[in-house]
């Protein structure tokens, strides 16, 4: 079974904020880049948090029958990619996120708005 990006981005923000993540952002990627259609980035306060976010996306990404391509960063959980095909996930510790500014490097994709 294939989830649409659309949804399977929507589907990791959602389990991003079940997990208590700061600052949840969605770019859309898909007039920039072919890398992927979106980039979720969230943070965390802790090791133990920036694990917890991880794994509930992960878990909830499976759940909906998407194919989880591949996690890197879990065992230091500074930066946790999740490589979900077109979507790519990056949960930071908050302060390796404010370091590498990923927004900033991506600032030609439009932020998703939530209703």
């Amino acid at each position: 079974m294939s989830v649409q990006s659309d949804a399977l981005m929507k589907i990791a923000v959602e389990a991003a904020e079940d997990k208590k993540a700061m600052n949840v952002v969605a770019l859309n990627l898909k007039e920039v880049s072919l890398v992927a259609d979106y980039f979720v980035i969230c943070s965390g306060n802790s090791d133990t948090q920036v694990q917890a976010i991880a794994t509930e996306i992960h878990k909830q990404a499976a759940k909906s029958g998407a194919r989880v391509r591949g996690i890197e960063g879990m065992n230091s959980a500074r930066w946790v990619l999740i490589d979900l095909g077109d979507v790519i996930v990056h949960v930071f510790h908050r302060d390796e996120r404010e370091y590498y500014n990923i927004e900033r490097l991506w600032s030609d994709a439009k932020v998703v708005e939530f209703v």
